[in-house]
């Protein structure tokens, strides 16, 4: 609690998950499936409040041709709309894959009070970067649960990316030496 003695505020707790976080996600799942069968990237995310799903959303960003067209962006705004407010407090947002920072930066200015995803982002790592920053004055934090159906959003997305990758072509040995070459 060191960030919060001094900044005067609370820390970003850490939270455990919940049975109700898994059927969240599993929804999020679905609509993070129903993304690759669009072809875009499979994330998924929900907006709920009381039980009680606000928004909900999949990547959109090929096909609204809009680079801020995220899971969580579109069931940000989603929620924004059926709450008929942009703060969006009580709120948790579930989503396949840990946040970028623009998502991040959506979820501190709605308000939400909590976030729960599945497969964290270890090249971006964003929560991480973002609680840093909480500690330079945002004015608002949220708890956090990560690691929920890590195995399941983590597959597939590596299926989406498999599949679209080409295959790499077999290791060539140098001058018929029988081996392969390494990096080749």
């Amino acid at each position: 609690m060191t960030g919060a003695r001094r900044t005067g505020r609370a820390a970003w707790p850490a939270v455990p998950a919940t049975a109700a976080d898994r059927v969240w996600i599993d929804r999020a799942l679905r609509l993070a499936r129903n993304a690759a069968r669009a072809g875009e990237v499979p994330i998924g995310a929900v907006v709920v409040r009381a039980g009680q799903v606000l928004g909900s959303g999949r990547n959109r960003t090929i096909a609204a041709r809009d680079p801020t067209a995220h899971a969580e962006i579109v069931a940000l705004r989603r929620a924004g709309r059926a709450a008929a407010n942009h703060r969006i407090g009580g709120a948790t947002l579930y989503v396949t894959l840990e946040p970028c920072l623009m998502c991040l930066g959506a979820m501190v200015h709605a308000r939400i009070d909590r976030l729960v995803y599945g497969a964290p982002d270890p090249k971006v790592r964003a929560v991480r970067r973002l609680r840093r920053a909480g500690r330079a004055g945002l004015n608002h934090r949220f708890a956090v649960t990560a690691g929920v159906r890590q195995a399941e959003c983590a597959r597939l997305l590596q299926e989406f990316f498999r599949g679209r990758r080409p295959a790499r072509p077999a290791a060539v040995s140098p001058a018929g030496s029988g081996r392969s070459a390494p990096g080749w």
